[in-house]
């Protein structure tokens, strides 16, 4: 007699979580083909405290959001604040409206973390979350690979992503909708946070571990940012090319450049460097896996700090101290000047080191309306606003000030614009 095998019961702590996972509905503000405009998008997120405390993507949420509202397991829908957003991780931090909560009678459940540190490819791990809006969806899959590196700069909305940490990889699907969502074991402990899939791949998708998310999610809480260092250096692995520098095995890190301008610029550091060393603490960057580690140790040091670095060129050793500065994105804050018809994105220092530009000063144009004053006066995506009516642009006030002003007596404005190494002249006519 033939008897068909019955799949095992959820455990309590599964069913706990599922309980604990939402759906994230987001409307933000995006400054795009020189207005502004409101867009909406859907992610999923997962409770982890009694007080209402979400972790999801940050290219879920973004502090443009003007409202974002929560469904809970119920399919009661609550609204929700942004605490805290960090795109190095991709990790964004909600908090439920608790009055509201109280005020319904409303309850849900907390998800707890498991250790991601311990995962071993192989091991069953499930996705859960929202794809394509449909809630509660479950899918089950592998740890493909727990130790990931992606080589990506511009993950998160143009954004840095994913320095100083590296990946889980799994085949549990993940599709638009899953952002944010946890991945979890059999007995639903989150040992991470789905974040995205591979484009044109079968199920190959990658969360941020545990471990990064309860670090990042303390330091949210607390401080709603995150506060990192910077020197300039830029890692490579050195597979391959030990014998070239005289090396042995597993012992230091390729400096493949240096940021213009930057403290390891300045200090001398070049380059084809090797690194040997941070504070006294030997380095072993021989693989792409290795290198966010790296990168870490530096971030995590205090702004201004004194960082020593053992450098070895040629045939002589020597150590380099080097003051930390602020980390910061390429991409600056953005804004739409909708009477001009023209949205800017302001010149970050980093844009202005990458794109070696004298200063940081002036906007980059990220979109012109046609038939509005920019556009009829010649300026193009890519342009960067330098002056209006000759005042230099050192910040975003400064130009909301110009504009303001041609608002309420529109007369012919003078724009300095920057093109590549050109510099043009334009006037913006009523």
């Amino acid at each position: 007699m033939l008897s068909c095998a019955r799949a095992a019961a959820p455990s309590r702590g599964f069913t706990r979580l599922l309980d604990a996972v939402v759906n994230v509905e987001v409307r933000e503000i995006a400054f795009e083909a020189g207005g502004k405009r409101f867009s909406a998008s859907i992610g999923s997120g997962v409770i982890l405290t009694d007080d209402g405390v979400i972790l999801t993507n940050a290219h879920v949420v973004s502090p443009r959001a003007v409202e974002v509202n929560v469904t809970l397991a119920n399919l009661e829908r609550v609204n929700a604040r942004l605490v805290g957003w960090d795109h190095w991780t991709d990790l964004a931090v909600l908090r439920l409206d608790m009055a509201d909560v109280k005020r319904r009678h409303l309850s849900f459940s907390r998800a707890e973390f498991g250790d991601s540190d311990k995962l071993v490819p192989g091991e069953t791990v499930y996705a859960v979350g929202t794809p394509h809006g449909l809630a509660r969806t479950v899918t089950r899959g592998i740890i493909s690979n727990n130790n990931r590196y992606l080589q990506d700069n511009r993950g998160v909305r143009g954004y840095e992503t994913g320095a100083f940490n590296t990946w889980l990889q799994t085949d549990a699907a993940i599709n638009p909708g899953n952002s944010g969502g946890p991945l979890v074991t059999e007995d639903g402990r989150v040992i991470g946070i789905n974040s995205r899939g591979y484009l044109g791949a079968d199920n190959l998708a990658f969360a941020i571990p545990a471990s990064t998310a309860k670090r990042v999610l303390a330091a949210l809480l607390r401080d709603g940012a995150i506060t990192r260092s910077y020197i300039g250096l830029v890692p490579a692995p050195l597979r391959d090319l030990e014998g070239f520098y005289a090396l042995q095995l597993n012992t230091g890190v390729l400096v493949n450049s240096v940021d213009v301008g930057s403290p390891a610029a300045r200090a001398g550091l070049r380059g084809g460097d090797i690194l040997l060393a941070i504070n006294g603490r030997p380095v072993d960057g021989r693989f792409p896996e290795q290198l966010p580690a790296i990168q870490d140790l530096i971030a995590s040091e205090p702004l201004g700090a004194k960082v020593t670095l053992r450098i070895k060129r040629g045939a002589e050793t020597r150590d380099y101290p080097i003051a930390t500065e602020k980390l910061e994105s390429r991409v600056g804050e953005e804004w739409a000047f909708e009477r001009w018809g023209v949205s800017v994105r302001k010149v970050s220092r980093t844009f202005a080191r990458e794109n070696q530009l004298a200063d940081d000063n002036g906007v980059l144009v990220i979109g012109v309306q046609p038939g509005f004053p920019a556009d009829v006066a010649g300026i193009q995506r890519g342009d960067i606003i330098a002056k209006v009516n000759q005042q230099v642009i050192t910040d975003l006030e400064v130009m909301k000030t110009q504009h303001a002003a041609f608002a309420a007596h529109p007369e012919p404005t003078l724009v300095e614009v920057r093109r590549g190494r050109q510099v043009f002249l334009f006037i913006l006519k009523p």
